[in-house]
């Protein structure tokens, strides 16, 4: 009895059943549609931006002829010279300086530290150490500008721009480190444990494991840091008296009283402010990005 052995024919693939399910919109459309809502918000954004910068470029008998909401009919660069020379900006921009990168330094350093400790050791009541410190940070300044300005007579440091640095460190310190634990407290403690099987300190651990490791974390604090300290004027005024200790912020309102009618000098005075900002944000913008996008996936 003799068998035969039949082939299966080789199978056509068959559509898909039609499930009802709506076809989702291509990826490009979605991208096109997305533009085209946000151009608009943009360019809203950005018109007190455009506007200001265009005052700062024209003469002062072009706005006093036709107006500032008119076109500009002059170009000159010499506002610009004037707010920085006579209206003292170049030396509160540099005073700004000689605040803001200290304090932040010193904050992020003290903050990273801070922690760490928190972070990697069992330190009897942590977490109502982090909640103190950041529940210093939703006290109103208002409240505490008598405080601090009488504290500051009793050190000795008022009137310095040391007394404004160690300001800005104390009322930013909890915030940082509250927001560097939690970063740090993602990091698998199987990695500093490996490192101290290995003979590494706690010292070594922070500095070549941790401290690499939060880098997003710390350079996303270093751009708020750097913008909320060199934007202050609240503490500037409580602290400083003389004028030329003053930071931008506090220059920038003098020069708007000493220039009532000008406003192409203040308007120009006011780019020159917001430079140095601009300049760390697209330093750091890539970090800075990554730094709030951490912990999203998880």
């Amino acid at each position: 009895m003799s068998t035969t052995r039949l082939e299966s024919a080789p199978r056509t693939p068959t559509p898909a059943a039609h499930t009802g399910t709506p076809r989702q919109p291509p990826k490009s459309r979605n991208g096109w549609l997305f533009h085209g809502l946000m151009i608009p918000f943009t360019l809203l954004w950005i018109s007190p931006m455009v506007f200001v910068l265009l005052i700062a470029v024209r003469s002062f008998d072009d706005l006093a002829q036709n107006g500032l909401s008119s076109l500009p009919s002059s170009f000159t660069l010499g506002n610009f010279a004037t707010a920085g020379g006579e209206g003292n900006l170049n030396r509160a921009m540099v005073n700004s300086l000689l605040v803001t990168v200290p304090a932040v330094v010193l904050s992020l350093a003290l903050a990273s530290m801070a922690a760490f400790a928190l972070s990697r050791y069992a330190i009897p009541g942590r977490n109502a150490i982090l909640l103190v410190m950041l529940a210093g940070n939703l006290l109103p300044p208002q409240i505490l500008l008598v405080p601090v300005a009488r504290i500051m007579d009793s050190l000795g440091i008022a009137d310095t721009l040391t007394g404004l640095i160690a300001i800005h460190v104390g009322f930013g310190l909890g915030f940082y480190t509250f927001v560097l634990h939690g970063f740090m407290s993602t990091i698998p403690k199987e990695i500093t444990e490996a490192a101290t099987i290995d003979g590494a300190g706690a010292g070594q651990i922070y500095l070549r494991i941790i401290l690499p490791l939060c880098r997003p974390a710390l350079a996303a604090l270093a751009a708020l840091a750097s913008t909320w300290i060199y934007n202050d004027l609240i503490w500037a005024l409580t602290v400083l008296r003389t004028e030329t200790r003053f930071p931008v912020t506090a220059a920038l309102l003098n020069l708007q009283g000493g220039f009532t009618s000008q406003y192409n000098v203040v308007a120009a005075g006011s780019v020159l402010a917001a430079i140095p900002t601009a300049i760390v944000f697209f330093a750091f913008q890539r970090q800075f990005v990554s730094g709030l996008l951490v912990g999203s996936n998880k």
